[in-house]
């Protein structure tokens, strides 16, 4: 029953958008890009540039509407539309694609990547290529860039955290793939799946005792009105992917094709580049609303790292992510 409903929501809004767009005369491609993020965010600005840079150079006929906080739904709803064949695009992370191939959940895995720099690498290497291809060929899912790097997550709450023993008892909010499920468990905590729009009300509530969350997030959403320390782990750094329907995007000429990737591409240089000039002022801003952090230098990463390990092996890729260290030419 839910699949049907998907499949009629997906077809609804190709009829509505493409008959409303075909109408005025205004796109002959028209996309809605869904995002869990404000309009105040890096990533907002990011991808209202490619929207722009888009339209520009196709003349008009590839026009993306952007929604910001999950309008259209929440991403594992607009992922089923999207395989569906919907003109409908959606901000997601390996973490959600790895229910389609589960090795590209790698990417979000504690302590996987340290940097930028890093993830450039490692989004070329043959073995992500082949994931995309999967998903594309198996799924109806086309990536379009893999180089949207959102920060590192720490561990949010109302006490300390320098151990993974300090995380026992506490539930901790998580989205709901099992790649984050398995990381927040691996390292100390009980996870608790559920979706960004309920996080405040959750806190609030106490259903949940804290999150592991990126410093943009914690600000931007206000978070810090709720929970009083940030303790910096650097447990998983964060990579979203633009993806749209494979069904779609092959409805697009050629060169229209290649102005998506490669802007998509753009903007996410634009977004990581701007994240990284700004946390710092987001970190002193959250000092002087009295947000104690405790500095990676105070924390027992080793110790984070060795819990960390655990995930690997309930996910069964352990064997994926020595693959792609042995690859880069990476150390544990």
């Amino acid at each position: 029953m839910k699949k049907i409903c998907l499949c009629l929501m997906a077809a609804v809004f190709v009829l509505v958008m493409g008959g409303r767009f075909s109408a005025a005369g205004q796109a002959k491609y028209p996309l809605m890009f869904n995002m869990a993020n404000p309009p105040n965010e890096p990533y907002y600005r990011a991808y209202e540039q490619w929207s722009n840079n888009v339209k520009a150079r196709t003349n008009g006929d590839v026009d993306i509407e952007l929604y910001t906080l999950s309008q259209l739904g929440i991403e594992e709803d607009i992922i089923e539309q999207i395989r569906g064949g919907a003109n409908i695009g959606q901000s997601t992370d390996t973490a959600r694609l790895s229910n389609y191939v589960p090795a590209i959940g790698v990417l979000n895995a504690p302590y996987f990547l340290d940097n930028a720099e890093e993830v450039d690498r490692f989004v070329q290497l043959d073995m992500v290529q082949e994931w995309k291809k999967q998903l594309e060929d198996k799924f109806g899912i086309k990536a379009l860039a893999m180089n949207f790097v959102y920060g590192e997550r720490h561990f949010m709450t109302n006490k300390p955290i320098r151990h993974p023993r300090d995380l026992a008892g506490m539930l901790i909010r998580t989205p709901g793939a099992p790649v984050w499920v398995e990381s927040i468990r691996a390292l100390g905590a009980t996870p608790v799946a559920l979706p960004r729009t309920e996080i405040y009300t959750s806190i609030q509530t106490r259903a949940i005792d804290g999150i592991d969350e990126l410093y943009i997030s914690f600000e931007s959403n206000k978070l810090y009105e709720l929970l009083n320390t940030v303790s910096e782990t650097h447990d998983i750094l964060l990579v979203n992917i633009p993806i749209v329907s494979a069904k779609w995007f092959a409805t697009l000429p050629a060169e229209y094709q290649k102005i998506l990737e490669e802007e998509a591409v753009k903007a996410g240089q634009q977004a990581s580049e701007e994240i990284r000039r700004t946390e710092g002022g987001i970190r002193d801003y959250l000092k002087t609303q009295g947000i104690t952090i405790i500095p990676r230098e105070e924390i027992d990463i080793d110790a984070f790292k060795a819990a960390g390990e655990r995930a690997y092996d309930v996910l069964k890729i352990r064997e994926v992510r020595d693959a792609a260290y042995k690859a880069l030419g990476k150390t544990k």
